[in-house]
């Protein structure tokens, strides 16, 4: 079991927290809490050690791709894909923008 922490420029403002997925073989939980400070702090708890890089250079992709949101992602990772992780991730970020 890992804990990695990873800090990121932010500029977009979302007003709801949020929840996606569940911690099970090969998926994780994603949680959202939005903030008014320019950064996106992340928190992940891996169940696979050594994966650090794996996860700063997914995020510095995702920085890439699309502006990140102001606010607290605590992700619960249980062996998840890629794949997974970026759905995962993206589907957090949709309902934060979106949920009432």
């Amino acid at each position: 079991m890992e804990r990695i922490e990873l800090s990121y420029p932010a500029t977009e403002k979302l007003a709801n927290k949020a929840l996606a997925g569940v911690v099970g073989s090969g998926d994780l939980e994603a949680m959202f809490v939005p903030h008014d400070q320019n950064t996106l702090s992340i928190v992940i708890k891996t169940s696979v050690d050594g994966s650090k890089l794996l996860w700063t250079r997914f995020f510095e992709r995702l920085a890439l791709l699309q502006r990140l949101p102001m606010g607290t992602l605590e992700i619960n990772d249980f062996s998840a894909t890629p794949g997974v992780a970026k759905l995962r991730i993206e589907q957090v970020f949709e309902e934060a923008k979106h949920a009432k």
